[in-house]
């Protein structure tokens, strides 16, 4: 219960940093899309450089025993896949439950639109692509 409530608790500050920073609102992602804004570019660089810097310093103090991953073959069309649907919507499933949390009914409809890609992708998936589909908890 007490990892419930920590779980809950980071998710909604988490989210409502995202909607305060403005990563909830359409034109501030077409904005950056089309790059006619730098705001949310900057937020991703700064994110990136703090989660570097977390990441050096996790495998200093701990020296976990992780590998590289092999290069998995979904990986390209699966990220293009991703940033045109982001495009398109304005939200990437985390930002589809903070508009929601906003009362946007359009992330109603972009977690329907992820819910049918990934109904629509298993389907594909099984007739078309031969490559294991296992997730990182499986190897």
């Amino acid at each position: 219960m007490k990892e419930t409530v920590g779980t809950a608790t980071t998710g909604l500050m988490f989210g409502f940093a995202l909607s305060s920073i403005g990563f909830s609102s359409w034109d501030e992602v077409n904005a950056m899309f089309t790059l006619s804004s730098y705001r949310l570019t900057l937020a991703f660089l700064l994110g990136a450089a703090v989660l570097a810097i977390a990441w050096r310093v996790i495998v200093a103090v701990q020296h976990p025993d992780w590998s590289m991953r092999g290069f998995h073959p979904g990986i390209i069309p699966g990220s293009l896949l991703f940033g045109i649907g982001w495009a398109i919507s304005g939200a990437c499933p985390s930002i589809a439950l903070v508009q929601l949390g906003e009362g946007q009914i359009g992330g109603l409809l972009t977690l329907v639109g992820i819910f049918a890609g990934n109904a629509a992708y298993s389907l594909a998936h099984e007739r078309y692509f031969r490559w294991q589909a296992s997730s990182c908890l499986d190897d």
